[in-house]
């Protein structure tokens, strides 16, 4: 088991992070690994359309790992902007915070072998979660998950976007494609359509409206990350699950992924 710098013991895969709550100290010691530490060797990762690297990094003697997404390696696309993933990741982290939802493995923004990128937190696990098994098990949080993707517009929600850390807690993780202003669901967590949003979730989402309107520091920089037609549409679809807290159904066969995984 190692240590931080403060002392603080580090798991494999977070940093005193214990389900099912994060502690917000534990959050920023990891992001200040991340935008601090070395990369001392990066290995590319064979799947997906656009370049990742897990990355080996080092400040004062602790190692850690972390997923490395640079915008060079971003692929084209034709329905969102060039070179704009990366942010889209980091928006999405700070959308599950302001939630305090902590969905997302601690995420940043910074310079990597190949330029500015996004700096996630390589979660511990050889496990991609199994879709079936999660929805008997927890349907409390892939109903959060659910109503994240509704309102971050997240158009690849896919089953092995789920992992599961070696204390048994849920991470969902590969959010570029989210924040469109054309409404995007693509999810394979259709299963609670029509059914009443739990009260809880929506404190949490009137919350996060409240937060927009006076946290400054919030939505500045979202205004950086996105653009500003798509912080308002974030602020839209808010404003619509709380005036009708109903799960949204598929509009198409495109609301649901290909491949599934």
């Amino acid at each position: 088991m190692k240590r931080d710098s403060s002392g603080t013991k580090l798991q494999h895969g977070h940093p005193n992070l214990r389900s099912p709550y994060m502690d917000t100290a534990a959050i920023i010691r990891a992001c200040n690994l991340l935008e601090q530490a070395e990369v001392k060797s990066y290995d590319l990762l064979s799947s997906g359309s656009n370049y990742v690297f897990i990355s080996t990094m080092v400040k004062d003697g602790t190692e850690i790992k972390a997923i490395y997404k640079p915008r060079r390696g971003e692929v084209p696309l034709w329905d969102f902007p060039d070179g704009t993933l990366y942010r889209r990741e980091y928006a999405a982290f700070m959308v599950s915070q302001a939630l305090k939802w902590d969905l997302i493995p601690p995420t940043v923004i910074r310079d990597g072998p190949f330029g500015i990128g996004s700096m996630q937190w390589f979660v511990g696990t050889m496990n991609r979660v199994k879709h079936c098994s999660q929805t008997t098990n927890d349907l409390s949080a892939l109903k959060q998950v659910a109503l994240f993707d509704y309102l971050v517009n997240n158009a690849d929600r896919k089953a092995g976007h789920f992992l599961e850390d070696e204390d048994g807690r849920l991470w969902v993780v590969d959010h570029g494609l989210t924040f469109n202003t054309v409404p995007k669901l693509r999810t394979v967590l259709w299963d609670f359509s029509g059914q009443t949003v739990p009260k809880k979730l929506l404190a949490d989402v009137k919350i996060l409206r409240e937060k927009l309107k006076h946290e400054k520091q919030l939505s500045e920089s979202l205004h950086r990350l996105l653009e500003a037609a798509e912080v308002k549409a974030l602020e839209s679809r808010i404003n619509k699950i709380i005036e009708k807290p109903v799960f949204a159904y598929p509009e198409s066969r495109r609301s649901v992924p290909w491949s599934w995984i």
